[in-house]
């Protein structure tokens, strides 16, 4: 097949992406695909007579490491030498429009918010992932939220705050500050107290205008994969230090995962098919991965659905992927062959 492998664009998780996408594309040309890796934001600005020809030419497979923190967005805005307020660089939809199919590498709000998969469908370009209903719905925290407060599924209590309208939400100490919209954690706080809670109000609304203030969760962090709408093996998340943050994600070390997760049958069933209830509820086609916490008294809790999940050395569907006895370019495939259901 000829695929374009799409990643970059200009979110927070730009790194991640990159990251993700460097490896799929190499996975995928090592099982005889043509692939050509595309930074959605910058675009390609290489000459080239016709797209098709870029798939036959080489291309580096060198991974670069997520840093500590996130990028400098303004930083990566001032190098792009496009003249437009666009988050697609140039050529980008021509590009894909002559692939089999896009595989979408990108995380963080702009890949994940169902805007672009809007794009790409009206445009009449394939692409991996659940479709743009889907990605909205689980991207927004306060809705998908709402859909599991409607569905029977349990989540932390809160409410979400608006940038210039923000009232001291009162959910008790501890509690989650953290964008409504976000990834990766990016903005994410984790307060004791009223001093605390300010500070943390104020890094959030650096990056969104609306932020989820929820109940503290004491517990063990389990996320499953759904591919197809059927559950993966269960991973347990514990970072050595302090919580799942940007920097516990994916400096190597930093945390153990350990999958499948040493819970009870009864557990492992319990997160499965509640997974996939998620998923059902939130519209997720092709595939997601689903993040829970499970306090001392056996309750689940549901914190979101991720629609792109990461694809790097340190990411969960591949360690999943692995427990089941697949390779890392076998569920790259596998995500491609689901995807296309969509479009039967």
């Amino acid at each position: 097949m000829n695929i374009v492998v799409l990643c970059g664009g200009i979110s927070t998780e730009r790194d991640v992406s990159i990251t993700s996408g460097t490896m799929v594309a190499k996975a995928l040309r090592e099982r005889g695909h043509r692939v050509f890796l595309l930074d959605s934001f910058f675009g390609c600005t290489e000459p080239y007579s016709r797209p098709a020809e870029l798939f036959l030419r080489e291309a580096s497979s060198e991974t670069i490491p997520v840093g500590e923190s996130e990028p400098d967005l303004d930083k990566i805005r001032a190098l792009r030498q496009q003249d437009n307020n666009s988050v697609l660089g140039d050529n980008v939809l021509e590009i894909c429009r002559a692939a089999d199919i896009t595989f979408f590498a990108l995380h963080g709000e702009e890949g994940e918010n169902g805007q672009l998969q809007a794009v790409f469908d009206v445009a009449g370009i394939k692409y991996t992932g659940c479709g743009y209903l889907g990605s909205a719905l689980a991207m927004n925290k306060t809705l998908s939220k709402k859909l599991f407060e409607c569905s029977g599924i349990l989540t932390p209590a809160g409410i979400t705050v608006y940038a210039g309208n923000a009232p001291y939400a009162d959910v008790g100490f501890p509690c989650v500050v953290k964008p409504c919209s976000g990834g990766s954690s990016v903005g994410t706080s984790i307060v004791s107290n009223r001093e605390e809670y300010d500070a943390a109000l104020e890094l959030a609304f650096k990056y969104e205008r609306a932020v989820i203030v929820e109940r503290y969760i004491k517990g063990r962090e389990l996320t499953v994969g759904v591919i197809d709408g059927v559950a993966m093996p269960v991973v347990e998340i514990i970072p050595k230090e302090g919580f799942y943050d940007y920097k516990n994600k994916y400096q190597a070390g930093l945390t153990t995962e350990i999958c499948p997760a040493p819970i009870e049958d009864e557990v492992t069933s319990r997160i499965q098919r509640l997974s996939e209830k998620v998923n059902e509820v939130l519209m997720i086609e092709a595939y997601c991965r689903v993040d829970f916490l499970m306090d001392d008294s056996g309750e689940l809790f549901c914190l979101e659905a991720n629609t792109l999940p990461g694809m790097t050395p340190t990411s969960l569907i591949p360690q999943m992927a692995t427990a089941q006895g697949k390779s890392f370019g076998e569920l790259c495939e596998e995500i491609i062959e689901v995807s296309l259901k969509k479009y039967l």
